[in-house]
């Protein structure tokens, strides 16, 4: 277990040393971590080795509830959340801080086939990078902690099987309704219709819509595989998990907790991918199993093809995710 002084010295912060002391065990500090997943999605997972971390760095010191399952609302709701400091920190869905925040940086994981597997995720968020685009967020009210993957995602049809690109012509397909989605999925030639996430398994169900773009975890988490059993591997970008904590809650607190929380976020990248890398091997024989017919796509290339222009577009917008790219390439 780290001590506080280790805490101090990793953190490169030697003159909250004098301060350490002060800290009294018996006076936790209270937070709220809220989230949309249930326990065995990796953003759950994210949320729990993040707490892991940080008893470990400050043993006593805080005291962290975590509130999973839509307990208190929905990713958009847990991120409002946090930003007027109902609650002090929300696990979101990344997509979801340029839709509320309006600063666009975190839309740089998404940007289709940049990001190659789990590895090559794991370099380049914890690379400087990587922090740049959690630091980008100050300005919204928030200091970001962590990123991490939960699950590489895929193409899951109810009405039809999809082994090529002309395949998915047509296809009304549930996208999380931002402009980076619908960019993509409108490239690739399917009809994208904005659905809450909540809501994904009754229309596929009554075929309101014909399919979603999601990951094996989610399809475990939500029985999505109850509803569809055609599911081809394209990989086409990480959905990424941010923990952000409330920057006026965080401002005020002592520096060395700040120091851990930090730290603690840094720490969690690590056991979080790994356990997303696992679930999502061992469960494509699960779902396999439960009678999901999984396919590669054949032509691969070609849906590449037909969206590459879109990181060269939403480069333009931010010198950020420019700099993402470029470095997301050398990082390969």
């Amino acid at each position: 277990m780290l001590t506080r002084r280790r805490v101090i010295t990793l953190a490169g912060a030697a003159t909250a040393t004098l301060a350490m002391p002060n800290i009294s065990r018996a006076a936790a500090i209270n937070m709220r971590l809220a989230h949309a997943a249930n326990e065995i999605h990796p953003g759950h997972i994210a949320t729990v080795e993040f707490k892991k971390a940080l008893e470990a760095l400050v043993p006593g010191a805080t005291n962290l509830t975590i509130f999973p399952n839509r307990q208190l609302g929905e990713d958009r709701q847990n991120l409002e959340s946090a930003i007027a400091g109902t609650n002090e920190l929300c696990g979101c869905s990344g997509v979801l801080f340029p839709l509320v925040t309006g600063r666009n940086a975190l839309d740089a994981y998404q940007l289709p086939f940049l990001i190659k597997d789990y590895d090559h995720f794991s370099r380049i968020a914890t690379a400087d990078i990587g922090q740049k685009l959690l630091d980008d967020l100050e300005p919204a009210g928030l200091v970001g902690l962590q990123t991490t993957d939960i699950g590489q995602r895929h193409f899951l049809c109810a009405t039809r099987e999809v082994k090529s690109v002309p395949d998915f012509a047509g296809l009304k397909t549930r996208i999380l309704p931002v402009p980076l989605h619908k960019a993509i999925w409108e490239g690739v030639g399917t009809a994208p219709i904005g659905l809450p996430y909540g809501e994904v398994y009754g229309a596929l169900e009554t075929k309101v819509i014909d399919a979603v773009e999601i990951n094996v975890s989610s399809m475990l988490g939500e029985n999505l595989w109850e509803v569809g059993k055609n599911f081809t591997l394209t990989g086409h970008y990480p959905w990424h998990h941010v923990i952000a904590i409330n920057k006026t809650f965080f401002d005020g607190l002592p520096t060395e907790i700040q120091q851990a929380i930090k730290q603690a976020g840094r720490d969690s990248i690590a056991p979080t991918l790994e356990y997303t890398k696992k679930q999502d091997n061992e469960g494509r024989d699960e779902l396999r199993a439960k009678g999901v017919q999984i396919f590669e796509l054949e032509d691969l290339a070609g849906m590449q093809a037909k969206v590459e222009p879109i990181i060269e577009q939403w480069s333009s917008t931010s010198p950020l995710i420019k700099d993402f790219v470029g470095q997301a390439r050398a990082l390969i």
